[in-house]
């Protein structure tokens, strides 16, 4: 099932998720959707200091606003804040350093962020892909730590902030590589059985699909929404997958195109006006699943990954 599933994904990649199928999909935008100003509102950017999460904060930048990059080195977070300014001429650009492979960084990041500041929009776009398993200072395997737990606890921990505000959104950037992935709550930080790290990120990602989609049903207040980038070319995909990289870089999206859709998720009427709790590709809600590819999860495997990740959120708790 999992070569069928490779094959078919693969396939549907070089149509849809190249540069090539950008350019078909977006014959349908509308320009309007993002002549938005967004004055007066605050995004979080996590993952911001590169790629596409400084594409997607210098649009909102551009549209006026406030911008708050949560990034883990300073001085490369300080470096994409000063080209952020530069380019938009809009001085409400923060800087925050926090490592979301910690649950504890993490945890104090969104508490104090809480009790200052407002926030409309989350925009959870900070990955990791370690190719060997490695475990980070809480014992926890690295890729789920950043992509998962670290996801989960901003996202569950600034709620209740987003519930103050006007029109509130979360928006995930997931990958069209969790369709080959099944949820597999068993084993969620990969200890059984051998290693491979491009795996264990479409897993993370799987995992992100489904948490969106049950926080849509549980938080009616919030529009919640994950998405797909496309193939881009970014300093992730260089340094995560540089076979891959090598292969493709003549057909990868540029992380402009890679941004567009969350940028439309984040700023746009119409994308407020789709149900909540959808996967977005090239500002289309699709399918979560290949066709027979037997990738669905049961109810209790979804409300049983949940509980997982709540008992993990809470141990880190401060």
């Amino acid at each position: 099932m999992s070569f069928y599933r490779n094959t078919v994904w693969f396939i549907k990649g070089l149509q849809e998720y190249t540069k090539s199928g950008y350019e078909a999909a977006e014959r349908r935008f509308s320009a309007a959707d993002l002549e938005a100003s967004v004055s007066g509102r605050s995004f979080i950017i996590t993952g911001a200091n590169s790629g596409i999460g400084k594409a997607v904060a210098c649009e909102i930048a551009k549209r006026g606003g406030t911008v708050h990059l949560v990034c883990r080195n300073k001085d490369r977070a300080e470096e994409a804040r000063n080209e952020i300014v530069e380019h938009s001429k809009n001085e409400n650009v923060h800087v925050h350093i926090v490592d979301m492979s910690s649950p504890k960084k993490v945890w104090e990041f969104a508490n104090e962020f809480s009790h200052n500041k407002s926030l409309h929009v989350l925009i959870n776009n900070a990955g990791c892909m370690v190719n060997q398993r490695e475990l980070t200072e809480d014992d926890l395997e690295k890729n789920f730590a950043t992509n998962t737990l670290g996801t989960y606890i901003l996202t569950t921990a600034l709620i209740p902030t987003l519930k103050k505000s006007q029109n509130p959104r979360v928006i995930t950037v997931s990958s069209g590589g969790m369709l080959v992935q099944k949820l597999n709550v068993e084993d969620l930080q990969f200890e059984k059985g051998s290693f491979d790290g491009t795996m264990a990120y479409a897993q993370n990602k799987r995992q992100q699909v489904i948490m969106t989609e049950q926080w849509a049903a549980q938080h009616k207040e919030i529009h919640f929404s994950s998405m797909h980038p496309g193939w881009a070319d970014t300093p992730a995909v260089r340094s995560s997958m540089p076979d891959f990289y090598a292969k493709m870089k003549n057909k990868l999206r540029t992380e402009a195109q890679g941004a567009d859709t969350v940028v439309w998720l984040a700023v746009s009427d119409a994308a407020s006006r789709q149900p909540s709790g959808l996967f977005f590709q090239d500002r289309k809600a699709v399918s979560t699943h290949l066709p027979l590819a037997f990738s669905r999860s049961s109810p209790s495997e979804e409300e049983k990954l949940m509980s997982t990740l709540e008992e993990l959120a809470v141990k880190f708790k401060c």
